[in-house]
């Protein structure tokens, strides 16, 4: 079918009257730390390229600081600078030249991780390290003038437009939000004063590049602060920045502080759209909307209802810089599908470290990580079809190899099967799909059902990987066979029963997920908007300041009494990803669990699991003690190869069991299939 007709909406290209944008899918701005780093801009060139010779309508850059005082990274201020862009934006162009890319202005303010901070009002944030310094008149003219000035210089750089930041907690969004805007003078008290400074920063944009300039505002549509911005309050600024000169409205569904996950993989497909929806209705110019829209058939139904006139995919195409292309030429199950993990992208960037994709190592790494066409085809043994004989094998595959994949299960997956059944990470189900399709295309040789050993693999191949996983680790504790005491695997599958009242030993990511699962009722809130809404306190047919003011969470649960802890003194869930773990540990807070640290193990009898908390012994009177003690590797194959003279080599948990890690498994895997 012709993909124009099935996806009528998403390949309608947008006239913006100057120019033209090819489509309505736009790759939305992520700072991957590229931006900051020695030889950065060859490597952002290589990234931008790829994603615009896949098929996207317009690109918009990772934040780009208008002045050293926005954040301490990267920023484009001189001639100077903007010919170092020119290689980004010539190189996008040399990809294809209808794809439009603008730079993002992103100014910190008191979220800059620096001594020269500013912002309306000396009030640190909550994540910040330091006061800001509040700007006095001269300060906030030297700040408009470096806007304009950003702009003028992203358009010597070649840039089809900018767009300006105006959420997050960023410094345009302090300005409205009055907790963070104390100022009695003319930039602050009343709203329309409190809003005149990202109204006059476009403005200024806009006489600084003219009138044939992409002008995009990132406004906060629903900012999920308790107080924050009220509907018409939002529709005001929609309006006033329209006025002073914006070509379209980008809508942004948070701060980094706000207590409501907007992009995890616990939220709903599009959940957020209907906000740009309402907001469309109110203003004169095209609108993009964005949060968790990660497949084509989700964009199209966005664009469809008319909730807005573009789509931001921008995690998705860290995942798959092909997924448009792949759309237009009828392969979406083919798509590398993104998973909202945060584990390998926003986890990195909030850490420090450079961004890449747990789907998709190759991704910010594309000068570094290819998988070119061999020049002498091996014959390839596999064993184990986890997330990392699956890496292994379909990127050796791809490369010309012929590959044989052995797992002794029934489906492939590995332990990707048992996240897939915690309730929230059903999109895991979509790595798996993506897999199953990849060993199709590339006519591996799949064997399930199929336990395979040393003896089998001693002629007829020329490398044997071996990525049989891990296997549970079994504490030395007296009672440990006792019936009260099961594994988190059959507890995951349902093959044993769980109690009423429960201990967990082990607080990883796995003591985590299985929390969630046996604490769990009801519609899985990733898969309907309305139990999402309830379960973080949003509100989204009324609207209130924020979207949750006023608002309390209800939080459906199975009612069991559980006891999640851990060997260790740290905090409970300080292992957790950056930017997921709070959601975790805020969601079973709700249902109830208690998290103890610091906790010795003794023995497990008919009264229960016997512990010393501290230094108090304690007796936790339990029906059910399920074992989340960690892993080992599963070598047992690799011995046997070792012994009988055969070479292997191992990946993922065979080769490190440190928890469950499926972005380490995938990208070791990689970039040892990449050179075989």
């Amino acid at each position: 079918m012709d993909a124009t007709k099935k996806y009528p909406h998403l390949f309608q290209p947008l006239d913006l009257g100057f120019t033209r944008i090819k489509n309505r899918v736009i790759m939305g701005s992520m700072h991957t730390g590229l931006e900051d780093i020695p030889g950065g801009f060859e490597r952002q060139a290589a990234y931008f390229a790829e994603r615009a010779r896949g098929g996207v309508g317009m690109i918009i850059t990772g934040g780009i600081g208008p002045n050293r005082e926005a954040g301490g990274g990267a920023k484009l201020s001189t001639p100077e600078e903007a010919a170092q862009h020119r290689m980004v934006t010539d190189a996008v162009r040399a990809a294809d030249p209808d794809v439009k890319i603008c730079l993002q202005i992103l100014h910190a303010g008191s979220l800059a991780r620096n001594a020269d901070a500013v912002a309306p009002s000396a009030i640190r944030a909550r994540i910040a390290p330091n006061v800001p310094n509040e700007l006095d008149a001269e300060g906030i003219e030297k700040q408009l003038a470096d806007f304009a000035n950003c702009a003028a210089m992203a358009k010597l750089a070649g840039y089809d437009g900018v767009e300006i930041i105006g959420s997050a907690g960023y410094l345009l969004s302090t300005f409205l939000v009055e907790r963070t805007n104390q100022r009695t003078d003319e930039w602050g008290g009343s709203w329309e004063k409190r809003m005149r400074f990202p109204v006059e920063v476009v403005r200024r944009v806009r006489e600084a590049v003219g009138p044939d300039f992409i002008v995009i505002f990132r406004i906060s549509a629903m900012d999920m602060l308790q107080g924050g911005l009220a509907w018409d309050e939002v529709v005001s600024l929609g309006k006033a920045v329209v006025e002073a000169g914006t070509t379209i409205v980008s809508t942004h569904f948070c701060w980094h502080e706000a207590q409501v996950p907007t992009i995890a993989t616990m939220v709903p497909r599009a959940a957020f759209a209907q906000v740009t929806g309402r907001l469309r209705k109110e203003l004169t110019v095209p609108m993009i909307t964005s949060n968790r829209i990660n497949m084509p058939d989700v964009a199209e139904q966005v664009l469809a209802r008319g909730d807005a006139d573009l789509v931001s995919m921008a995690r998705p195409m860290l995942a798959d810089p092909d997924l448009v292309k792949k759309t237009l030429e009828g392969r979406e199950d083919e798509i590398n599908t993104c998973i909202a993990c945060n584990q390998a992208c926003l986890d990195h960037t909030f850490t420090g470290k450079l961004t890449s994709c747990l789907v998709n190592p190759r991704a910010c790494r594309e000068t570094e990580l290819n998988y070119p066409r061999t020049e002498a085809a091996k014959r390839i043994a596999v064993v184990g079809a986890g997330p990392a004989g699956l890496a292994y094998a379909t990127v050796a595959a791809e490369r010309g190899h012929k590959v044989t994949l052995f797992d002794a299960a029934s489906e492939i997956g590995g332990q990707f099967n048992l996240a897939r059944r915690i309730p929230g990470k059903e999109e895991f189900d979509e790595t798996l799909r993506y897999f199953r399709r990849r060993i199709e295309v590339l006519g591996i040789d799949l064997k399930l059902n199929t336990r395979v050993c040393a003896d089998d693999l001693k002629s007829g191949y020329d490398e044997v990987i071996v990525a049989t996983g891990i296997e549970p680790r079994t504490p030395d504790l007296p009672g440990i066979d006792h019936p009260k005491v099961v594994g988190y695997i059959d507890v995951i599958q349902g093959r044993k029963p769980v109690g009423q009242k429960v201990a967990i030993i082990g607080a990883g990511g796995i003591g985590f997920d299985v929390a969630e699962l046996i604490t769990h009722a009801g519609t899985s809130a990733s898969l309907d908007v309305d139990v999402f809404a309830k379960e973080w306190g949003i509100d989204f047919k009324n609207h209130p300041r924020g979207g949750v003011t006023g608002v309390e969470p209800e939080v459906a649960s199975s009612g069991r009494e559980v006891t999640l802890m851990q060997r260790k003194s740290d905090a409970v869930g300080k292992t957790l990803g950056k930017t997921t773990g709070w959601t975790h540990r805020l969601t079973l807070q709700r249902r109830g669990v208690k998290m103890l640290n610091a906790v010795e193990y003794l023995s497990v009898d008919d009264a229960g699991l016997h512990a010393r908390v501290g230094d108090q012994p304690a007796l936790f009177e339990v029906d059910t003690v399920i074992v989340c003690a960690g892993q080992t590797p599963k070598r047992d194959l690799y011995d046997a190869l070792t012994r009988a003279g055969v070479k292997a080599t191992l990946v993922g948990g065979a080769f490190e069991a440190a928890e469950l890690d499926a972005k380490r498994a995938i990208n070791q895997a990689s970039e040892l299939a990449a050179v075989v």
